[in-house]
């Protein structure tokens, strides 16, 4: 199972480059400075939570703890409803989807949550060995 977050933590900061150098070159000129840089936050917390599920799936090889999964599924969940929902709102106009802000805007602390909780069971998984 851990296998899986070596999977989607190296997709989602291959995506994370990509992105980034989108809204650096593309989208600079077709969104305002604060949406430009709502797309930056959500491209770096993709970056820092593709670095930790990759975190996740090597301690994960060396320790036997089910919280270091759930860790691992609370990164995964927090990554695309943080930084997906931070990518939709600050593009929304462009996208066309400007009604959809009353949707996408609560999804955003929920996925922080999301990345908060993940933290929490990493932090309780290193409390718990044994040295």
């Amino acid at each position: 199972m851990t296998k899986t977050f070596l999977i989607f933590g190296s997709l989602f900061a291959a995506l994370g480059v990509i992105l980034g150098a989108f809204g650096a070159h593309a989208l600079k000129g077709k969104l305002s400075l604060e949406q430009l840089q709502i797309f930056e936050t959500g491209v770096r917390y993709q970056m820092y939570h593709s670095i930790a599920l990759i975190l996740v799936f090597l301690l994960g090889t060396k320790l036997n703890n089910p919280l270091m999964n759930t860790s691992g599924w609370f990164f995964l969940a927090g990554i695309v409803l943080f930084s997906g929902s931070l990518f939709l709102l600050s593009s929304r106009e462009l996208l066309g989807i400007e009604g959809w802000s009353r949707i996408i805007g609560p999804i955003t602390p929920i996925g922080g949550l999301c990345l908060i909780i993940g933290w929490v069971c990493l932090l309780v998984s290193a409390l718990k060995l044994n040295n």
